[in-house]
């Protein structure tokens, strides 16, 4: 497989995840309702999880090989990165539930951040490599790189007050 396939889908995976949060709020300007889009997310994970395993399963299959035969801690750690995946896109959903649709600019950058923080952190904590402090020298620069994105996107212009008409005076 070519060796710029990962970088090509790890870009296309941010622009994917990038786009989520404003599709998000989308949904749920149309809906009026934080909740209803997330009902329409499960199951565009269950359609497109299925699918696309499908897809995968028969592209990599080997010939002989059983198609459905699947180890029951694969299936364990498959579920839990599933569920992990499905309560990020709940806690995303109630963080623009909870007035990040007014600021998607500030929640998306802290979603990202964060994300490639853990995953460095999880990656230290059950490996047993070496690891360089530039690490963390990159997970303080993230954190700047978080609040610097979020300062300067530009943030939509506050509503202006609504003007009172003037009284009319009622003829006697």
């Amino acid at each position: 497989m070519n060796s710029s396939m990962p970088v090509v889908f790890a870009l296309l995976t941010g622009l994917f995840w990038g786009t989520y949060g404003p599709v998000l709020g989308q949904a749920r300007a149309f809906e009026k309702s934080a909740f209803k889009p997330y009902v329409m997310i499960g199951v565009a994970y269950l359609v497109w999880g299925i699918i696309g395993g499908l897809v995968g399963m028969a592209y990599t299959q080997k010939p002989g090989e059983p198609f459905f035969n699947f180890a029951p801690k694969g299936i364990a750690w498959g579920f839990a990165a599933g569920t992990l995946g499905a309560w990020g896109a709940l806690t995303l959903t109630l963080a623009m539930f909870t007035g990040g649709t007014a600021m998607p600019q500030v929640v998306m950058p802290i979603v990202f951040g964060t994300a490639v923080s853990v995953s460095a952190i999880v990656a230290v904590l059950t490996t047993k490599a070496e690891t360089n402090p530039m690490l963390y020298v990159g997970i303080i620069g993230m954190a700047v790189c978080i609040v610097v994105v979020a300062y300067f996107t530009p943030h939509p212009h506050p509503p202006k007050p609504a003007t009172s008409a003037p009284a009319v005076e009622a003829k006697a």
